[in-house]
């Protein structure tokens, strides 16, 4: 169970693959196997404060220099599975949602354009090096996208509100699944959906992840973690949280063609998720 660290935690989850051994080619799964034979394996919340750290010297250091060679372990039927931070790769990929997300006068005042433009160009030439590299971490803030909802099943669901609910540790929520459960959901999905409606951000945002999906070895597990979130809710309504099952009775309901029901899950998760957003504003 990770400790509560003294830095504050960004609203953020997490939808990660660990991948066994044998997906990664020598010399990087010795390096894995090595690594995976370690006591003191790090948690999200040593990878959140590393990141967090490059943000403070001026100009800030909105990408890492060099790519982390951390990931997270864990064991599956026995094998050891990896799924590697990849921290200079995911803050190349933030750093062009950045703009999605904060107005132009925020986000100079946050990373001045001439940080952006070299922290860019340098993606663009190791781009050219490297143009089938992928994240083994997707990162959502301040919601958990409806779209990762259809990859996992409320049985999958594990929640520890911590340590007899004091601060001495997180609460943590989050679901594991296998690969091939994950994107025999996402087909099933996508073709409940496609027959109900014509497009939209919801099939839109299925299909990317369902290629992402694609990208990895089949005997993977798939985790979509609250991370941060856990602390942007208050411990009643988490501990009540089943978006999951939400997500899979509305898609149930759309096969049968009932779309009162359909509608009613949506409506839940709607605003379920709206209430924790708003936060996001909240002073």
């Amino acid at each position: 169970m990770p400790k509560v660290s003294s830095v504050i935690v960004p609203y953020a989850a997490y939808l990660r693959v660990y991948e066994p051994l044998a997906a990664f080619p020598e010399p990087e799964r010795g390096h894995w196997a090595r690594y995976a034979r370690r006591t003191d394996l790090p948690s999200y919340q040593d990878e959140l404060r590393r990141s967090l750290t490059d943000l403070l010297p001026t100009p800030p250091v909105p990408v890492p220099v060099h790519e982390s060679g951390d990931a997270f372990v864990t064991e599956v039927d026995g094998v050891v599975c990896v799924c590697p931070w990849r921290t200079r790769l995911r803050g190349w990929q933030a750093l062009g949602e950045l703009a999605d997300d904060f107005p132009e006068p925020v986000l100079n005042a946050l990373l001045p354009p001439v940080v952006r433009r070299q922290t860019t160009q340098d993606y663009e030439r190791w781009r050219e090096g490297n143009p089938d590299a992928r994240p083994w971490i997707r990162t959502a803030t301040w919601q958990v996208p409806i779209n990762w909802f259809v990859l996992v099943s409320d049985a999958e669901r594990e929640y520890d509100k911590g340590c007899d609910g004091t601060a001495t540790a997180a609460p943590v929520l989050r679901y594991r699944t296998p690969m091939v459960q994950a994107r025999r959901r996402v087909a099933r999905g996508l073709r409940a959906l496609k027959e109900a409606v014509d497009e939209g951000p919801l099939i839109d945002g299925l299909v990317d992840v369902g290629r992402w999906l694609e990208e990895f070895h089949p005997r993977s597990l798939v985790e979509l973690d609250y991370g941060g979130l856990v602390h942007a809710l208050p411990a009643g309504e988490l501990e009540d949280d089943h978006s999951a099952a939400d997500v899979a009775e509305g898609i149930e309901a759309l096969r049968h063609g009932d779309g009162a029901t359909a509608g009613a899950a949506y409506g839940r998760l709607v605003e379920r998720w709206r209430s924790v957003r708003d936060r996001r504003s909240a002073n």
